[in-house]
């Protein structure tokens, strides 16, 4: 039995656009965390192998202290490690994958086509190829396995989105022609769960730490065992800050609706939590002072609709009347996001004619 961890696209230095500078470098300061996190896993799991799928780094261009915790990560473990730069991390001139001294159970394949190497001790074959340049031709088209009966693995950074990908385009006909018992990708940022294709599996686990919504959701690695030729896969979180957004119909209790919503911890979570269906107006500030404690940063985006009496004196012979009538005739053929904007500006035009102190905060 073989038992591996799979990584990929953990973007390291990551320049965390939006936030301030210290924000920044401490975010980036914990991305380098993961690294101890992985070896340690690893160890944990007592795993002959860790396969990184590329994209470790966010660019060719990275601090010299992430070099380092890498190596000093890498070379901590037990397992052996293979490593395939991707489109991110490229084996450009004057890469640290290229010039640095990498520990002795470190193997990075830097070549853009097919090479392998052989663990006796294992029975296994791991094969591998890198991008030299940020684009790759599909690496996998026309691959076959060379020994059926070793245990056959792959390490490679590809992309299955489109078939004409410049990302190493990886088809599934491919996958299946392979012959190979596990094919680790990377790429693609979202976990894939296990998939196969005629006998192989394979997958992208996604990145391990989220760094925007878009990577929103729990994040990790996926911990395999191969005997006989037949691999099981399980994903395995790792801790950390993650991004989560929340929809929520406000009710009359928005607050109450929000917390039984909550159903795991979430001190760890950025969180984006946006209030839905029809309501009163919703106090923003107080939900905030009520909520702040239990998330590590929140954002709350009031969404809700107006309760059927707003437009209560649409069509009257009055300013308010024509006000709400216009109003009304355009949310009826506005889309979502217009809808919106036109929503406050109703609830906004009537605070202004009754002369609510909300009109002129907002």
């Amino acid at each position: 039995m073989i038992k591996f961890l799979h990584a990929a696209d953990l973007h390291l230095d990551s320049p965390f656009h939006g936030l301030k500078q210290a924000e920044a470098a401490a975010r980036r300061k914990e991305h380098r965390q993961l690294l101890t996190t992985l070896a340690e896993l690893a160890d944990e799991e007592s795993c002959d192998l860790m396969l990184l799928s590329g994209d470790l780094f966010d660019s060719t261009d990275m601090y010299q202290e992430t070099v380092e915790t890498l190596i000093r990560a890498l070379g901590s473990c037990r397992a052996r490690v293979f490593l395939s730069p991707g489109n991110h991390d490229w084996l450009c001139p004057g890469s640290p994958y290229l010039t640095a001294v990498w520990p002795d159970n470190v193997h990075i394949f830097r070549r853009q086509e097919m090479e392998f190497v052989d663990l006796p001790e294992l029975n296994c074959r791991v094969y591998g190829a890198g991008f030299t340049a940020p684009h790759a031709p599909s690496l996998l088209r026309g691959f076959r396995v060379k020994d059926r009966d070793k245990t056959n693995l792959m390490v490679l950074h590809g992309d299955a989105t489109t078939a004409d990908s410049p990302y190493n385009a990886v088809a599934k006909e491919d996958v299946a022609e392979s012959g190979l018992d596990y094919l680790a990708l990377g790429h693609i940022h979202a976990g894939s769960g296990a998939l196969t294709a005629g006998s192989t599996c394979y997958a992208w686990p996604g990145c391990p730490m989220g760094r925007g919504f878009d990577e929103a959701g729990p994040k990790g690695v996926y911990l395999g065992t191969i005997r006989d030729h037949r691999c099981d896969l399980r994903f395995r979180e790792l801790p950390g800050k993650r991004y989560e957004e929340l929809s929520v119909t406000a009710g009359d209790d928005p607050l109450a609706a929000i917390q039984a919503a909550l159903t795991e911890d979430t001190s760890q979570w950025i969180c984006r939590l946006r209030l839905t269906g029809p309501a009163e107006r919703v106090d923003v500030p107080a939900l905030h002072r009520a909520l702040d404690e239990r998330f590590y940063a929140l954002t709350i985006r009031d969404e809700t609709e107006p309760k059927a009496d707003l437009w209560a004196a649409a069509g009257e012979d009055s300013l308010r009347g024509k006000y709400l009538s216009l109003l009304r005739s355009a949310v009826d053929e506005a889309g979502p996001d217009q809808r919106q904007a036109l929503l406050l500006a109703a609830r906004l035009g009537i605070d202004a004619m009754d002369g609510r102190e909300e009109a002129v905060d907002l």
